[in-house]
C-alpha cells in the first residue's frame, strides 16, 4: 500500500534527532515557555524573515489571535470585513467570525487555485479592512497587484500560510509578505509537530506584544492582565521537535518539488487536469477529475491513498447556513473534482512510477 502521508515513516527520518531533542526537554523539567520555545521562535522568525514570532497553540488560534489583537489595539471593530478566497479551508472563515468580523468570499483561478486578483477590488467596500491571503495547497497567493490595492485602500495584507511552510514570492518566503501571518504545525505539514502547534509571524512589535499576551490569559506581566486573554502556547515538546525539522524543511520542499515535476510531467491522462509548474512547496498535490469518486476507489483499490481538500465548501456547510444561496462556481468545481494523490519526502521513486501509471491506465 502506498499511503497518502505515513508520518510515521515520515518522523522516521530524523528519529534520532527528535528522540535527544524531546529528552533534553524532559530532563530539563522546563515543559512551557522556556528555552526551547524561545529558540524556535527566533529560528523560525529568521527563517521567514520577520522580526517576531510568537509560538501559539495551534494554526486556527493563530489566525484568530491576529484578527483580536488587531482588534483590541483598535484597527479592527466588529462588523467590518475580511476579503478571503472562497475555496480556503474553513479554519480561515472561523477566525474572522469568531471575532464577529464579516468574510466576503471571492472566487479562486481555476488555473491556481488562489484567490483571483481580478475580483478583488470589486469586493472592496466602505466596511473592508483586510485582506486574508491562503496559500492553499502550499503555492503563494501572493501577488502585486493585491499588495497594491491594499495600499490603495489602505487594507491590512494578512497571510494564513498553514499550507506553505517554505514558499517563496521572488526572494521572499510566505509568512513575510504582508502585515501578519498565521502558521500551521499540525503534523500533516511540511513543518509538522508531533501535535498541535502554531505561530503567528509579523513585523509589527504593537501586534507581536498584544498577540503573546492575550494568548498568555491576557498577561505580559505575572498576574498583571491587561487584556481578557485566553491560553495559547506552543509547548517546549513540540518546539524542541520544530526546530529540529526546520533545519530540513528545505530540503524537503525540494524533493516535494520534484516529485510534482515528475507528475506534471510524465501524467497524460485526458481526464485528470494537473496543476501548473509553480514555486508551490506542495503540501498538497491537488488535480481535478470529474470522475473523482471512481479516480479514488479506482487507485485505493489498487494500493495507493488518497484524500480530498475539500469534499464541501465553506459556503455550503451547515455552520454557514445564511450563504447556502451563494454561487460560487469555480469554487464549488474545485471542491466537486479536487483529488490529492501522495507527495511527500519519504515517497520512493518506484512508488511515484506506479502511482503515474496507474493514473494513466484510469478510464471513466
Amino acid at each position: 500500500m502506498i499511503d497518502y502521508l505515513p508520518l510515521k515513516r515520515i518522523t522516521a527520518m530524523h528519529t534520532d534527532e527528535i528522540h535527544q531533542a524531546i529528552r533534553q526537554v524532559v530532563d530539563s523539567g522546563w515543559y512551557l515557555q522556556g528555552e526551547a520555545t524561545a529558540h524556535f521562535e527566533e529560528d523560525y522568525a529568521r527563517y521567514i524573515g520577520t522580526k517576531y514570532c510568537i509560538g501559539v497553540a495551534n494554526g486556527l488560534d493563530a489566525l484568530t489571535l491576529i484578527f483580536r489583537a488587531y482588534m483590541e489595539l483598535g484597527i479592527l471593530k466588529e462588523g467590518d470585513e475580511v476579503i478571503v478566497s472562497a475555496n480556503t479551508y474553513i479554519a480561515t472563515i472561523l477566525s474572522i467570525t469568531e471575532n464577529r468580523l464579516k468574510p466576503v468570499l471571492v472566487e479562486p483561478s481555476i488555473n491556481t487555485f488562489q484567490i483571483d486578483d481580478t475580483l478583488i477590488e470589486q469586493a472592496v467596500t466602505p466596511r473592508t479592512r483586510a485582506v486574508m491571503l491562503v496559500h492553499l495547497y502550499g503555492r503563494c497567493a501572493y501577488t502585486e497587484r493585491i499588495a497594491s490595492l491594499c495600499r490603495q485602500y489602505n487594507l491590512l495584507l494578512l497571510e494564513d500560510n498553514a499550507q506553505a511552510h517554505g514558499c517563496c514570492f521572488e526572494n521572499r518566503h510566505t509568512g513575510s509578505l504582508g502585515n501578519a501571518a498565521a502558521h500551521s504545525f499540525y503534523p500533516g505539514k511540511n513543518l509538522g509537530a508531533l501535535g498541535d502547534a502554531g505561530a503567528v509571524t509579523t513585523n509589527d512589535a504593537c501586534l507581536a506584544a498584544a498577540i503573546r499576551s492575550i494568548a498568555n490569559y491576557g498577561s505580559s506581566r505575572k498576574y498583571v492582565f491587561g487584556y481578557q486573554g485566553c491560553n495559547s502556547r506552543i509547548d517546549e515538546i513540540q518546539a524542541a521537535v520544530l526546530s529540529i525539522k526546520l533545519k530540513y524543511l528545505d530540503e524537503d520542499n525540494a524533493r516535494r518539488q520534484v516529485i510534482a515535476n515528475y507528475y506534471i510531467d510524465h501524467v497524460s491522462n485526458p481526464l485528470v487536469r494537473l496543476p501548473e509548474k509553480s514555486g508551490s512547496v506542495y503540501h498538497i498535490f491537488p488535480v481535478l477529475c470529474i470522475q473523482r469518486e471512481a479516480l479514488q476507489c479506482y487507485l485505493e483499490n489498487n494500493g495507493v491513498g488518497t484524500a480530498i481538500h475539500y469534499p464541501i465548501p465553506p459556503h455550503k456547510q451547515a455552520c454557514y447556513a445564511e450563504w447556502h444561496g451563494f454561487c460560487f462556481p469555480v469554487t464549488e468545481q474545485i471542491h466537486a473534482q479536487e483529488l490529492s494523490i501522495p507527495c511527500h519526502q519519504a515517497l520512493a521513486d518506484k512508488e511515484i512510477e506506479t502511482i503515474v501509471e496507474l493514473i494513466n491506465c484510469f478510464t471513466n
